[in-house]
């Protein structure tokens, strides 16, 4: 079913969109949806506002940059697990500080230096 935009319709839309109304409250009190107020919104070329959804103020958490570590990147404190095919573009190492001793870093340790189940004097006797 189409909406019909009346001028008197239209003249209220501007009027609620101008207040700050959301979409859905302009749409309850015109008895349309909220879709048929963005759509019409959109192509009356009103003045776009923040989404509600975002919270104001509120700036997006940076996202974390990973760097890629190349052979040529790594040195003896730096973690050498390998992360994806040698034969690949996207193929590089962990790079992050390693545990004392070893080779990788903790995480990279822990799933390369898996425990035996069984009692080490039993291997022994």
């Amino acid at each position: 079913m189409s909406v019909v935009w009346t001028d008197d319709r239209i003249a209220k839309l501007k009027k609620l969109w101008s207040e700050g109304l959301t979409t859905g409250e302009i749409g309850k009190r015109l008895g349309v949806s909220k879709n048929a107020v963005v759509g019409k919104a959109h192509r009356l070329a009103l003045k776009s506002r923040p989404s509600p959804i975002r919270r104001a103020g509120v700036k997006p958490e940076p996202k974390e940059e990973t760097r890629v570590y190349t052979l040529a990147d790594l040195n003896s404190q730096t973690c050498r697990w390998p992360h994806g095919d040698p034969k690949e573009d996207n193929f590089h190492f962990c790079g992050n500080p390693i545990l004392h001793g070893k080779p990788y870093c903790l995480d990279h340790c822990a799933a390369a230096y898996v425990g035996s189940n069984k009692n080490r004097s039993e291997n022994s006797s």
